[in-house]
């Protein structure tokens, strides 16, 4: 009797996590908790934007964004709410930080050794990509020469402390959703791991430079073409296999491996028929683990309705359930990779990393990716220009958004409107908390960690050891953040949108026409001023209404991200501006806009035309109409030809004056 062969033993499942961080540190402990109960196997905290870009809740730039977009960490005493009862040593967490990421680690080190953990064996990541913060996010601070050295002080600081942390998470996600080719995504990312290690060399001995070069890992991004995607993580476990081994010499194949963490797209989830991202989710997800050689080791997914909005637990279980029923229901992680030797996956990941080759030796060629960055940024922007254009002409179909478009209305949004809301009043909350704690805090304690914390930083010392000591004393992130601006100064990174108008004007000139003629009747060029307040530093939208403005022919008056309500109308008055348009995409569009509008109606320049993009529910929109916003924009509104007609129309002086 022929004997059944043996099956190969099963693969491990990926981590399983799902990004997450609100309102509190303690409502997020609650979330994380129940998560992990659920059967999550690994947290992923989501930090507000104040956190994020080293604002403590009370700064006038935090106003209205305290913990709409993840969770507000100022001082030990939130981080250690954050983690109450969840055993840092037993668990694997990554943390979604870049700016300051030397200074959360060091939070997180501190909670750990206050609950006995051993440092050694702490495990999980700190994102800690700067590069793409100045191409696609905005949570930068500091230039990027002394940025890059604070992320080699945290890979130099772990690889001699906590050798099983990810010190530096290269992070390709964001450079997807602002318009990244393949090519462009693997190349651009490719090269920032070549600068950190460039970096992190001459830091170590060369016997320990290969064990410090298998800690670098990568989080990604996987879109709706799932072949590709799949074809593109293909050629990333490739191409980073042969920079190690070509460029630095490492030979142990293990620490040469492409080690990534996943979000699948959250760029395509839709506004309209939002209960199709379901399936858009589950399809990207394939992308990421059909292929044995090429499989994420921690998977997070969005939820089906961050298009509109904060996800509710119930929405992130959902999300959860399908990663556990790919892991556990089926036989995915029973068989050998199943495209090896597939020629028409062999033939794509050839093409992907051709192009990516080509573009890397053309960064490198730029003295690498921090000399490249104006230049990636331009690139960007032109092929998220590309894709927006696609979309709108139909030739990249979205379903429910240019085809399909009649639909019922889905039961799933419910009375809540089918998403959570953050209480108002946690910010307020949250600034007395840390009013209580700095008034009870060792202000000698403080002021000696500062004064340490502050040599370090201007001496070019490592500033691990300084932060932890600084968090230790009961150092706030601002003050934390305020040390590094004042030894390396602030940063702004380049727009990627030049004053030339594109070659991409094909199908404007009814509009261009119309802006010609307004601005003769008006006088003068029609001018637009586009401003991001507050700390939101998704600007693909920003930087394609004011692309398309350009091309269109008007004057546009675009500074970029993280601007002041003050600022804003200053530049409005300066610049003797026509119409404004404010893009928020942080949830914190009401007091923002408010604000904007009282401060223009101070100056003298309520008669301004007020436009606003951004996630904003059907109810916020009604309020901000009521304030006196002329129109509201949110992703439903794709067609940006529509959104050029409307602003003609707002400015022209001819129908007004027959009104």
């Amino acid at each position: 009797m022929t004997e059944t062969p043996a099956l190969p033993p099963r693969d491990k499942p990926w981590l399983i996590r799902t990004y997450a961080g609100h309102s509190t540190a303690a409502a997020s402990n609650a979330l994380y908790r129940g998560n992990l109960a659920k059967g999550q196997t690994g947290l992923s905290v989501a930090f507000d934007l104040p956190t994020q870009t080293g604002y403590d809740s009370d700064h006038v730039l935090a106003r209205g964004e305290v913990g709409k977009v993840g969770v507000p960490i100022c001082h030990l005493g939130d981080m250690r709410t954050l983690f109450d009862q969840i055993p840092l040593e037993q668990m694997n967490t990554s943390m979604t930080i870049n700016a300051t990421a030397p200074w959360l680690l060091a939070l997180y080190i501190a909670v750990a050794e206050e609950q006995g953990a051993d440092i050694s064996k702490l495990q999980g990541t700190v994102q800690n990509d700067l590069i793409k913060e100045y191409l696609s996010r905005g949570t930068y601070i500091c230039p990027p020469k002394p940025s890059l050295r604070m992320i080699g002080d945290v890979a130099e600081y772990c690889y001699k402390h906590v050798p099983k942390w990810n010190p530096m998470n290269v992070c390709s996600y964001h450079l997807q959703e602002a318009g990244a080719t393949p090519e462009q995504e693997l190349a651009f990312a490719l090269a920032t791991g070549i600068a950190v290690l460039d970096e992190l060399k001459p830091r170590v001995p060369d016997e320990d430079f290969p064990t410090l070069c298998g800690r670098i890992s990568f989080f990604v991004n996987a879109g709706i073409r799932f072949v590709t995607e799949m074809c593109k993580m293909r050629a990333f476990v490739d191409l980073w296999d042969e920079i190690l081994a070509e460029r630095y010499g490492i030979e142990d194949p293990r620490y040469r491996r492409f080690r990534y963490g996943v979000q699948v797209n959250s760029l395509g989830l839709t506004e309209q028929q939002p209960e199709n991202n379901v399936y858009r989710i589950l399809i990207e997800m394939l992308a990421v683990t059909l292929s044995k050689k090429a499989r994420a080791r921690a998977v997070q997914l969005p939820a089906w309705n961050e298009a509109l909005g904060l996800p509710r637990p119930w929405d992130q279980q959902w999300s959860m359930r399908m990663q556990q029923i790919m892991a556990y229901e089926t036989d995915l992680l029973e068989y050998d990779d199943l495209f090896d030797e597939n020629p028409a996956v062999d033939r794509k990941v050839a093409a992907l990393k051709e192009g990516a080759r080509a573009e890397l030796a053309n960064l490198d060629s730029m003295g690498g990716a921090i000399e490249a960055i104006e230049y990636m940024k331009g690139r960007l922007v032109e092929s998220n220009a590309d894709r927006v254009n696609r979309v709108e002409r139909g030739e990249t179909v979205v379903v429910g958004v240019n085809r399909w478009t009649e639909s019922e209305r889905s039961p799933l949004l419910g009375e809540d409107g089918g998403i959570m809301t953050v209480d108002p009043a946690v910010e307020q909350d949250q600034v007395t908390r840390l009013d209580t704690w700095r008034a009870e805090r060792d202000a000698d304690a403080v002021a000696a960690a500062l004064a340490d914390l502050r040599a370090a930083a201007r001496e070019g010392r490592n500033v691990m050891e300084a932060s932890i000591a600084a968090a230790k004393a009961g150092v706030t992130t601002g003050e934390w953040a305020g040390e590094m601006r004042a030894a390396h100064g602030e940063y702004r990174g380049p727009t990627g949108v030049s004053k030339s108008v594109s070659n991409k004007t094909e199908g404007l000139d009814d509009i261009r026409e119309s802006v010609a003629a307004v601005s003769d009747r008006l006088g003068r060029r029609l001018k637009f001023l586009v401003g991001k307040p507050g700390l939101d530093g998704h600007s693909n939208g920003a930087e394609q209404i004011a692309f398309r403005a350009r091309d269109c022919g008007m004057e546009i008056d675009y500074e970029g991200i993280r601007l002041t309500p003050a600022q804003i109308v200053a530049a409005a008055q300066e610049g003797d501006v026509h119409v404004i348009g404010l893009s928020i995409l942080s949830g914190s569009h009401l007091p923002l806009v408010e604000e904007t509008l009282a401060r223009l109606r101070e100056a003298g320049l309520g008669h301004l035309p007020v436009i606003v993009g951004g996630i904003i529910p059907e109810e916020d929109a009604k309020a901000l109409k009521n304030m006196g916003v002329a129109r509201v924009y949110t992703p439903k509104d794709f067609e940006l030809n529509t959104i050029m007609r409307d602003i003609v129309t707002l400015v022209d002086p001819e129908p007004v004056a027959a009104e």
